[in-house]
């Protein structure tokens, strides 16, 4: 990203995220509650890390370079939770019912456990308890996502944020794309949906603000439920509303 560009970008940005965002404070505390629950829940993930390991060949954890704070490229840790095949390793993104995704994948991944070893991240400086999502370095290269770049890299990516409690049941709306339409649907209207999200959040956040947003998250996931997208679909997603369609016709002919 040419320096001109990144000055040209933040010049015409809208956007402005509050003093809370990259503060002392924000950045203590989650210092401190990263650290005391990677020491409570240290029996919980050293069971999950021999579950893995037992059930499916690779590593325990899933290491990906994305871009953090200031675009500076950092790794991010997960538990895998996908079949390891690295001649032939598919789209960065997953679907519902992906088949890449282990029997007990699927469990780590509705539950959210997968996310606990990001606790490291947040440890060592990569991420926030809140902030936009980490994306793989890839989808940043996509010029629907510049626009927003300089902005969103301006905050250090989170665990959890607006969006993510917001924007639901993701992989359900992908499911109807191929693998090739996947990447671009997701780039050219996902993605900067959630961007935008989060971006409008940021603008007014507060410790008050996070700490509701991080019960809000562990509610959810404690309890989830489904929930109806087709409002979300007809505003920000016409890309997949478009190729429901043109799935519906090719099974009618």
């Amino acid at each position: 990203m040419k320096k001109q560009n990144s000055k040209d970008r933040r010049e015409m940005s809208v956007y402005s995220p509050s003093s809370w965002c990259n503060s002392v404070w924000k950045r203590v505390l989650d210092m401190t509650f990263a650290g005391v629950l990677l020491f409570a829940l240290l029996p919980l993930l050293i069971v999950l890390a021999f579950v893995i390991k037992l059930t499916s060949k690779g590593e325990i954890l899933f290491r990906q370079r994305r871009p953090g704070r200031t675009g500076r490229e950092f790794q991010i840790f997960k538990f895998r939770t996908m079949v390891t095949n690295r001649e032939h390793p598919g789209p960065v993104l997953t679907r519902a019912e992906d088949p890449r995704v282990t029997w007990i994948g699927r469990y780590l991944r509705k539950w959210k456990l997968d996310e606990l070893p990001q606790l490291l991240n947040v440890l060592r400086g990569d991420m926030s308890f809140v902030g936009p999502r980490p994306q793989p370095t890839k989808l940043w290269a996509k010029p629907t996502i510049q626009q927003l770049a300089v902005d969103v890299l301006s905050v250090r990516p989170g665990i959890t944020s607006y969006a993510t409690l917001n924007f639901r049941n993701e992989e359900e709306l992908l499911a109807p794309l191929t693998a090739e339409e996947l990447e671009d649907v997701y780039t050219r209207a996902i993605m900067p949906a959630k961007l935008k999200m989060d971006l409008n959040y940021l603008q007014t956040a507060t410790f008050a603000s996070d700490t509701r947003l991080i019960f809000k998250t562990a509610a959810r996931i404690l309890s989830p439920r489904e929930e109806e997208n087709a409002s979300l679909v007809k505003e920000h997603l016409p890309a997949i509303e478009e190729r429901k369609y043109r799935s519906a016709a090719g099974n009618a002919d």
